[in-house]
């Protein structure tokens, strides 16, 4: 897994891109106290665990693999 930063609040995950559709993400922190988009859901009601996806983050993790800093693996 490499370490990706989103680009909008620079919270740092673990990726890997095992095929263009699937990512396999791992926080290195709580989700709902280090991404604000998280966060604001997490405020509204919706358990953290059922949130999957941070536009911004899934923005910044398409930008590591054009820039060829995060491999798509295939080997999902």
């Amino acid at each position: 897994m490499r370490a990706v930063e989103c680009g909008a609040c620079g919270n740092r995950v673990l990726c890997e891109k095992f095929s263009p559709a699937h990512t396999a993400v791992q926080w290195t922190e709580e989700a709902a106290a280090v991404c604000p988009s998280i966060a604001e859901r997490v405020a509204a009601g919706e358990p953290s665990a059922r949130v999957r996806v941070c536009a911004a983050l899934r923005d910044s993790i398409d930008a590591a693999v054009a820039a060829g800093d995060l491999e798509v693996t295939g080997a999902w």
